[in-house]
């Protein structure tokens, strides 16, 4: 069953409806590399492996009674441990929930079973999604599938990396700044944040309420809009859910063409800081592009340049208000209950054990900002820039359908390199943070490898709100063009673990 591992979930969903394998075979094989890579990779935090198989033979007895399957029935799934999941272990990277056993599923989670996608376990994270790189887990890094001494992005470099090191060939990640698109650009994969709003947000534990949006990771574009079409769409539990039709992002990626688009490709997003080898691979995919019957236009949003220190601003300041339930009064971590300290104690030393370096200085950050007579002149300030952005935003779409840019300045880096620099860790994300701020969708997919390291590169697709189905357009159409010219997909180039 070796071979099963390396199929797209697109084949292996098929190959379980024609009754060529099974999906308790298919579960069993994704658990046995789980079991054989992930003490290299450390991809989970948790494994689920009777929930996975009890899940895979009810896909199996619904097949063997001739009920109809959904397209992605049967195939495992790696969830991030962000997202509740009933009676499994969330812990959000953080020792202030270790153990904790939540008694509701996300709706995401719910879909998730309902379309009978076999959840595998939990993937490590930056601890409440705060971090690039995966490091500031309270359970240890996750190593780059590509080079293990290297970081898979962040904060959902678990899930990145178990697609990568074919662990799973789906995953769900959460993108507050780029959290899914990064590790996707640093691990070779395909990740999609959708449209803020296009997929539910309840069971998801918040960092940052305005930004947080989760999403699909695929090793494929047909892969993620299999799984984007799965969990997406309007849910009353969310009150940011949006009440309309879910683009046909499935569509899109089955009849992927860039023919007479208009591409703008984002100034600001080139020059100092960026890898050379992350710049020609990106010139070459512009290139491509062209090639395929795209229109290229150079685009200018002078505000970008803005974006970070607005969402230095704006997602502290909404982390701070968030964290605020982790009290050790209702659930999750309690230290100093001895009877000897007061309740203000108990709280203290909760949150000085319970919480790390990274969300520490983020919840500081951002109470600092929210503070009486600073909150104008800080956070107010930042909410008038992510204003400008989303400006900018509407102007690149008056002239062109979708925008391109590299989706991190530089390749995956060395696993320490940034601990103690948290500006440099920040600017990983410099180029997927505006579109948070805005709302609207992107996707990064691989573009090639940097020839400095060797290294992948990903290329960042921006489209406007509601049309996510044209990121899967251009990405198919990319992707194919790729194809062709490697002959193969990127990930077989990748060394064995």
């Amino acid at each position: 069953m070796t071979e099963t591992i390396r199929w797209t979930a697109a084949e292996t969903a098929s190959a379980i409806a024609d009754g060529k394998v099974t999906a308790v075979e298919v579960a069993q094989a994704h658990l046995d590399r789980i079991e054989a890579v992930d003490a290299k990779v450390h991809a989970y935090l948790h494994v689920d492996a009777d929930g996975a198989l009890a899940a895979a033979r009810a896909v199996d007895d619904a097949r063997a009674r001739g009920d109809r399957l959904g397209p992605l029935a049967g195939v495992p799934l790696a969830l991030k441990d962000v997202f509740t999941t009933k009676g499994v272990p969330t812990t959000c990277g953080s020792r202030m929930l270790e153990g904790w056993r939540p008694p509701y599923d996300a709706t995401v989670t719910r879909r998730l079973k309902d379309a009978g996608v076999v959840i595998l376990g939990k993937t490590n994270m930056d601890e409440f999604a705060m971090g690039s790189s995966t490091e500031n887990s309270a359970y240890g890094p996750t190593g780059n599938p590509w080079d293990t001494t290297k970081v898979p992005g962040g904060s959902g470099g678990g899930s990145a990396a178990a697609i990568a090191s074919f662990q799973a060939p789906l995953a769900i990640g959460t993108d507050t700044g780029g959290s899914i698109r990064q590790p996707a650009a640093l691990t070779g994969t395909v990740g999609v944040k959708p449209t803020y709003g296009g997929v539910s947000r309840y069971g998801l534990v918040a960092f940052s309420s305005s930004l947080d949006q989760g999403g699909p990771c695929a090793r494929t574009v047909l892969d993620a809009a299999l799984l984007h079409e799965a969990i997406a769409g309007h849910d009353p539990l969310d009150s940011t859910s949006i009440d309309a039709p879910v683009p046909n992002v499935v569509e899109a990626a089955r009849s992927g063409s860039v023919r007479g688009l208009r591409v703008g490709v984002v100034k600001e997003f080139a020059g100092e800081g960026y890898q050379a080898g992350v710049l020609a691979r990106f010139a070459e995919a512009v290139e491509l592009l062209r090639e395929l019957g795209a229109e290229i236009v150079e685009i200018s949003c002078p505000n970008f340049t803005y974006a970070m220190p607005a969402y230095y601003l704006i997602a502290p300041s909404e982390a701070s208000s968030n964290l605020a339930r982790f009290d050790a009064m209702r659930y999750g971590l309690r230290v100093g209950d001895d009877g000897e300290h007061s309740a203000e104690e108990v709280m203290s030393l909760t949150r000085e054990a319970g919480f790390g370096a990274e969300v520490k200085r983020r919840i500081m950050l951002g109470t600092y900002a929210l503070s009486s007579g600073y909150y104008d002149a800080y956070y107010g300030q930042a909410q008038k820039v992510r204003t400008l952005i989303t400006r900018d935003f509407e102007a690149a779409f008056g002239q062109v359908d979708v925008l391109v840019s590299p989706t991190t300045p530089t390749t995956a880096f060395p696993i320490g390199e940034r601990a103690d620099d948290p500006m440099a860790m920040y600017l990983a994300d410099l180029c997927t943070i505006p579109s948070n701020l805005a709302g609207n969708a992107a996707m990064s997919l691989p573009c090639g490898l940097a020839d400095e390291d060797g290294l992948p590169v990903g290329l960042q697709i921006i489209a406007p709100a509601m049309a996510d189905d044209r990121l899967y357009r251009v990405g198919a159409a990319v992707e194919a063009g790729y194809l062709a010219r490697w002959g193969a997909p990127l990930l077989d180039r990748a060394p064995a673990l």
